[in-house]
């Protein structure tokens, strides 16, 4: 690549090119970030990808289904309409990234400037998935409402008490999960219904739930009123066998069976909260145990993500090169001239992402402001 010899050195950028595309393919798709939540759904790079609902939903049912997808990356959620017993057309988009850098570092085989672009550019994809997915999920969740004998639930619910999620608040987000879930019968779903897989919480939430591990866990008295929260009242605190391992493991994988994925961008006046807080409009409900009622959002708040993976309900439409079979293509960029004196490489990977059943989220609203 630091030739003085055009060709030659395009043809090593070239080389390059396809030697790195597949690792990159292979970062994007390994990364722990949201973008793993959404099963992957492979299609030719020529073809328009479609879901046919019919194979997946009862969709002769009036507002059975509300499908969420986006158009742009980054941009905002839209509940589609399309007419029943026909396909849904998935809207695509590309997700681009550029790295270049002079030649002289080429020359002088500078191998450390060479993986720090690369893996800047994978960065670059990583953080536009990672915010278009997010978009995705909250305006899905901010939507979200199902009628369940007679009643309009929404999806999201106000924590038991302000600053603090408590156990009582998952058990609550559990049966919400459950009841707005039923088989298309009405019924028990075949193989039982998991309700909540995973839950997507911020730092702050872990702080909660380690707390768990030494404070009092109790909302309501032995009388089965509410608990007295003044000071000198007395507390239940957890069993040993739950509090000793929450105490033991700070990471807190898992939490009764749940899955519990840490990020940064949920929690007060974080990137995520500060988008829920525009996204809702009178989308929570009051808590179901006699606890806070509905309080309105603000940036300062935080919000526990629950994710019914059991469910195909998030999709991410793939396209796959016909050459390479890679769904990342990377490739030498020959914008440059002599006189610039620099290599550079481009990338792009094009992907649709839906939400097919707006059921499989629900949340719990804890009031931190």
């Amino acid at each position: 690549m630091g030739s003085k010899n055009r060709d030659t050195a395009y043809e090593a950028q070239v080389a390059l090119a396809e030697f790195i595309g597949p690792v990159i393919n292979e970062v994007v798709n390994n990364a722990p970030t949201l973008s793993n939540l959404f099963t992957p759904l492979q299609f030719n790079a020529d073809d328009n990808p479609s879901i046919p609902l019919d194979v997946f939903y009862d969709v002769s049912d009036e507002d059975y289904i509300n499908v969420y997808s986006t158009h742009a990356p980054g941009g905002l959620p839209t509940n589609q309409v399309t007419p029943t017993h026909t396909e849904l057309k998935i809207a695509t988009y590309k997700l681009d990234t550029a790295v270049s850098f002079d030649k002289k570092y080429a020359s002088r085989s500078r191998l450390d400037v060479v993986s720090k672009s690369f893996t800047r550019a994978a960065q670059e994809v990583l953080l536009k998935q990672e915010r278009t997915s997010g978009n995705l999920l909250l305006g899905a969740l901010a939507g979200g409402s199902t009628t369940v004998s007679g009643t309009t639930k929404k999806h999201t619910i106000q924590s038991h008490r302000a600053n603090q999620f408590i156990l009582d608040d998952l058990n609550a987000m559990l049966t919400l999960a459950k009841r707005i879930r039923p088989s298309w019968a009405g019924g028990t779903p075949v193989g039982g219904n998991a309700g909540v897989t995973d839950i997507i919480v911020s730092p702050e939430t872990v702080e909660d739930l380690r707390e768990m591990a030494y404070n009092p866990i109790n909302t309501r008295a032995l009388d089965g009123t509410a608990a007295a929260v003044e000071a000198g009242a007395v507390g239940v605190a957890a069993p040993d066998s739950v509090r000793a391992p929450m105490f033991q493991s700070a990471g807190i994988p898992e939490f009764y069976g749940i899955s519990v994925m840490e990020i940064h961008e949920l929690g007060p006046n974080s990137k995520f909260q500060k988008i829920w807080n525009v996204l809702d409009s009178s989308s929570v409900d009051n808590n179901p145990n006699g606890g806070d009622t509905a309080a309105t959002v603000d940036d300062g708040d935080d919000l526990v993500l629950g994710i019914d993976r059991s469910r195909d309900a998030f999709v991410r439409a793939v396209a796959v090169d016909s050459e390479t079979s890679s769904e990342f293509s990377l490739a030498a960029d020959d914008q440059y001239s002599i006189r610039q004196a620099k290599v550079g490489w481009f990338g792009s990977i094009e992907e649709g992402r839906v939400v097919l059943d707006d059921r499989a989220l629900t949340a719990i609203a804890v009031s931190r402001s």
